[in-house]
């Protein structure tokens, strides 16, 4: 890290940036909702926002990649009471707006705003000739959008150049009126349109597969002479700094989840390896930086060399969190099998945590419902009971039948979806300006994802059922019931037998995972050939989001011995407090099902004690444990490194822990910066060893 990147990082990390802040009277500002339309109103919105952005460029200094949010917040979509209105004529998800996907920013960094606006305006004609109402109101709001830009790219250029800021105010006369010719003219046109599209009110916008897009630029400069790898790296910093200035102000369940994630490594369309110079650059400049934005994705295969699994690694050791790991050999077939063409498929990325999504035609809500295996166990234990339950085959039955009946009850809530649009977003996809409609309107990819919450908890309840129930014989299901009920008191010789003397997920043990199997298999059944309302399928998962907190929060006690309001694990993960062999055996637990079914997304998460990295070996041999992962036909991996006495340290003394970084569930946050609930269950993670 240069001085000159170190200083500006310690400027962001210190948060003196946001002395530049104010809070904007935007209802003294918009125009009022009676009368626009909804693509009309996102333009207002847009144009309101970036206006007021460009009464004051922020400069941070000695930085050459300009764009820092001044206003320190933004206006709503609609008031509640119209959204409420809404929402009683359709589903609308989260905050309703477009959000949670992957844009494809390379086709408008290639050619600039000036010429995407000339094509708008010609379409927009045809839509007059054609009298489209529909086409020109859309039409209407993306030169809006584009002139917004423009206009706050034009006030930061006559700031910059009024400053002597000579780099910044010559890059801003190019971009992004005009192609970027050069990396960091790129960089700073991708800055620019992420940043906008945040001001639109669209949220957890994935950079998609970064070192793809921006490498034919970086090689360019490098053939050039004018970037040696060094420079190049000391510029990369500078960009993913940018990521870190604004991400306090971005919308989320917890500060940090704000879906800055991008994609490495993988292969090509053509399925040629795509892993390059930028991956390394982007793997390297993320170790150094030490920072929770972007969050890192990385691709691999059976063929990934132990050379880029060892340099990912590295991130690892510093405690960040990530590269979280995906397997092309599982994914890409999982997604083929969905209705994914094989290009596509070869083209995934992520959207904001873990959830596939194809960059520029995926219109997937990929978080759009969660089902919670532990739920579905505690429904069918006190309902089974005089049933045709004698056997616990019988008894796995009903559970399948059960959970058909959950996605029944859900699918039934998603039979109208609404979605409201984001014109700048809908610019930078395929096709729609074509089409003449926003992307809330649909894409080539339509589907719909559906977590699985407490998979383990759910197999650890379902073995001691077996155990005790069919098996033994110790009591019955109405017996076992009451047990969860009174939260295991006055039955705690059932509490340390079901904790402690029957097998649980995690440790490699054949029975208990042959349920996991099956009840992974049923879930994925559950959901096979469902068409959702937009014309797409859905698309089972083993993520959990934020749903191992309230999925529990809603529940009593559980037959695995979880005590009330005890989480689930996040993920797809052992359960809390449970005793494993260790991270090889846990890899091998989770790997026997058939993962290219529940292929919505959702990772294995493995914490490491931060010992593992004191020995020499520590590097191969956590990478190794990765290959380990792949081979054995794993679909998604994040490991962690913590210490447990560290976090509690934390949680007593927060003042001297700001720069803890932990992995939640899809994402890297500051410790110290969670609710306590978030703090607690990443405390209660088995710390393993290798």
């Amino acid at each position: 890290m240069t001085p000159r990147i170190e200083s500006l990082r310690d400027y962001i990390v210190e948060k003196k940036h946001i002395a530049t802040r104010r809070t904007v009277d935007w209802d003294a500002i918009l125009p009022p909702e009676e009368g626009s339309t909804r693509c009309s109103r996102a333009a207002d919105i847009l144009r309101a926002v970036l206006a007021e952005e460009a009464k004051t460029p922020v400069f941070l200094p000695n930085e050459t990649i300009a764009f820092t949010r001044s206003c320190a917040n933004l206006p709503e979509r609609y008031s509640d009471e119209t959204m409420a209105k809404l929402r009683k004529e359709a589903y609308f998800h989260e905050k309703g707006v477009v959000f949670n996907l992957s844009p494809h920013f390379a086709d408008t960094m290639a050619v600039g705003l000036d010429a995407r606006r000339a094509e708008v305006l010609e379409r927009l004609e045809r839509a007059k000739a054609e009298h489209d109402d529909a086409g020109i109101d859309f039409l209407h709001a993306v030169i809006s959008g584009i002139d917004a830009i423009l206009n706050l790219s034009d006030a930061y250029q006559k700031a910059a150049a009024a400053q002597g800021l000579t780099l910044i105010a010559e890059t801003l006369q190019q971009v992004p009126r005009h192609p970027a010719r050069s990396f960091h003219e790129a960089l700073q046109f991708l800055r620019i349109l992420h940043y906008a599209l945040w001001c639109e009110g669209a949220y957890h916008n994935g950079v998609g597969r970064f070192d793809q897009f921006l490498m034919p630029y970086l090689e360019k400069d490098l053939a050039a002479g004018v970037l040696t790898e060094e420079t190049a790296l000391e510029m990369l910093e500078e960009f993913f700094l940018t990521f870190n200035r604004d991400s306090d102000l971005y919308v989320g369940v917890q500060q940090g989840d704000n879906g800055q994630s991008m994609m490495l490594g993988g292969c090509k369309k053509d399925g040629s390896d795509a892993v390059n110079p930028l991956t390394y650059l982007a793997l390297r400049a993320s170790c150094e930086l030490k920072l929770i934005d972007p969050k890192i994705n990385l691709r691999v295969s059976s063929q990934t060399p132990m050379k880029l699994l060892e340099a990912a690694t590295e991130l690892t050791r510093q405690g960040l969190g990530f590269p979280q790991y995906a397997n092309d050999d599982v994914v890409i077939p999982g997604l083929t099998r969905l209705g994914y063409s094989l290009e596509d498929a070869r083209d995934y990325t992520v959207a904001a945590c873990w959830e596939f999504i194809i960059p520029g035609v995926g219109m997937d809500i990929p978080n759009i419902a969660a089902v919670s295996f532990p739920a579905v166990v505690n429904r069918v234990m006190r309902s089974a009971q005089g049933k045709a339950t004698d056997s616990f085959p019988s008894f796995m039955h009903v559970i399948r039948e059960e959970l058909f009946a959950e996605a029944d009850r859900i699918a039934a809530s998603l039979e109208k979806v609404d979605m409201l649009p984001c014109p700048m977003v809908s610019l930078l996809c395929d096709g729609r300006v074509e089409k003449g409609r926003d992307l809330c309107e649909g894409s080539r990819y339509n589907n719909f994802g559906i977590h699985g919450t407490g998979l383990a908890p759910a197999v650890d309840s379902l073995e001691v059922i077996q155990k005790l129930v069919f098996e033994k014989k110790e009591l019955t299901l109405d017996e076992l019931a009451a047990c969860v009920d009174a939260n295991f008191h006055g039955y705690e010789k059932f509490l340390s037998e079901a904790r402690n003397a029957i097998p649980k997920m995690g440790n490699d043990d054949d029975e208990a995972d042959a349920i996991g199997v099956e009840l992974l298999t049923d879930f994925a059944d559950s959901w096979e050939n469902r068409i959702n309302c937009r014309g797409g399928i859905y698309r089972a998962g083993t993520g959990s989001a934020m749903y191992y907190i309230w999925h529990a929060n809603e529940l009593p006690a559980s037959p695995d011995g979880r005590l009330e309001k005890e989480p689930f694990p996040a993920n797809y993960a052992p359960s809390l407090n449970v005793q494993v062999a260790g991270p090889i055996s846990v890899v091998k637990s989770f790997t026997k099902p058939d993962l290219s079914r529940v292929i919505n997304g959702g990772p294995l998460t493995i914490e490491l004690h931060d010992s593992v990295f004191r020995h020499e070996q520590g590097i191969s041999r956590v990478a190794s444990l990765v290959k380990l992962f792949v081979d054995r036909g794993g679909h998604q991996l994040q490991i962690n490194t913590i210490n447990r006495d560290q976090l509690l340290d934390a949680q007593e003394h927060p003042e001297q822990y700001h720069h803890l970084i932990v992995r939640v569930w899809g994402w890297s946050g500051y410790f110290v910066e969670l609710d306590k609930p978030y703090q607690d269950q990443i405390i209660k993670r088995a710390e393993m060893t290798l």
